[in-house]
């Protein structure tokens, strides 16, 4: 499971005492994978699955065949998913 910096549910650093806090990331790794766009991450401009440019094509399959390809290049192993009633359901985990 891996460690890093967590955000809030705006995406904004969770700094507590000062400090950064770290925690547990996984699921914060796949919401972020998910929302942004390939080219956002300058040191890997092919990650991120840009979902909200899924909203207008009603391409199901297609989003779905991104966030696995995605969440794979990532380094998890994917289980399975499902997309219904515009709810994405994910069982997907780090390998380490």
């Amino acid at each position: 499971m891996p460690k890093d910096i967590l955000l809030d549910q705006n995406f904004d650093l969770q700094i507590s005492n000062g400090d950064f806090v770290i925690g547990e990331a996984t699921e914060q790794h796949q919401q972020l994978l998910i929302a942004t766009f390939n080219g956002e991450w300058k040191e890997n401009p092919t990650v991120g699955v840009g979902a909200e440019g899924f909203l207008k094509d009603d391409d199901a399959a297609g989003f779905l065949a991104e966030v696995k390809s995605q969440f794979e290049k990532d380094g998890m192993t994917f289980n399975e998913q499902s997309f219904n009633n515009g709810i994405l359901k994910v069982d997907a985990a780090y390998n380490y």
